[in-house]
């Protein structure tokens, strides 16, 4: 069987601050089937710059991995990522926006050696938060559990967006919705395992670290609102009543903490 090929597909908008460990962490990566969709918002920042002097260095290294750039304007990080979407053409695709990060130059090979024989629908694993500097904070306080399925979003996101790497025949059959400003990444990663059982197509918990995610971002800075619409699409997919006597229990669990 052939090596799978990885898409990783990075959103930025004006993100010179914080792309270059991206970035980094792309160049470095020893597995060869990669590649890696930049979609830009029109930035008017250095990060075109950037990203033309990481592209240069990727042909220097000789590392096989297939960069491709996009800049215009958008209607919003999740109409970026749809375009990333139209784009792709590896089997597996992950969110790995500016700022976010690969544990180890290993990552991807490590990923693709286990999803290579079972080609799960998702294969997901767990999460690293750093600060704006990259720099280790906390091992992600949700986790995700040994089975996951679309369900098991009842108990909040179990899986960080970007440690979700979706196959790409149902990644491309689930385009973002538009409706949500803050949560279309939930909403996204249910419907994604919703249609892998309806196929009956497993997923895969690789038992490693596969992302390191930048703390602050559009849900924290929005926080209040990101909540509500997150509400909203767990009423969606788990109804009104079980999505009320859930956030009680969120509730009165965190009321008995103290």
């Amino acid at each position: 069987m052939s090596e799978i090929r990885i898409t990783y597909v990075t959103i930025t908008y004006n993100a010179a601050k914080v792309l270059k460990r991206t970035l980094d962490s792309m160049l470095e990566q020893d597995y060869p089937n990669i590649e890696h969709l930049i979609i830009d918002g029109a930035s008017t920042d250095d990060t075109l710059k950037m990203v033309n002097d990481y592209i240069a260095q990727s042909n220097a290294a000789e590392n096989g991995h297939q960069i491709q750039v996009t800049s215009e304007p958008d209607k919003g990080i999740y109409d970026a990522m749809n375009k990333g979407l139209r784009c792709l053409t590896g089997d597996y695709v992950c969110f790995l926006n500016a700022g976010d990060f690969l544990p180890g130059p290993d990552t991807a090979s490590k990923i693709a050696e286990t999803v290579n024989c079972q080609l799960p629908a998702v294969a997901y694993g767990d999460t690293n938060i750093v600060d704006d500097e990259g720099n280790f904070l906390h091992h992600r306080r949700l986790s995700p559990p040994e089975h996951l399925t679309w369900k098991s979003f009842r108990q909040g996101m179990l899986v960080c967006h970007q440690a979700f790497y979706a196959r790409a025949d149902f990644a491309i059959a689930t385009p973002y919705d538009m409706q949500y400003r803050y949560s279309a990444d939930v909403d996204w990663c249910i419907r994604v395992m919703k249609a892998a059982a309806k196929e009956n197509v497993p997923l895969q918990n690789l038992h490693m670290v596969v992302a390191n995610y930048t703390q602050e971002g559009q849900t924290t800075l929005h926080h209040r609102e990101s909540l509500l619409e997150r509400y909203r699409v767990m009423e969606h997919h788990y109804g009104r009543v079980q999505t009320l006597l859930l956030h009680c229990w969120f509730a009165v669990r965190a009321f008995l903490k103290y």
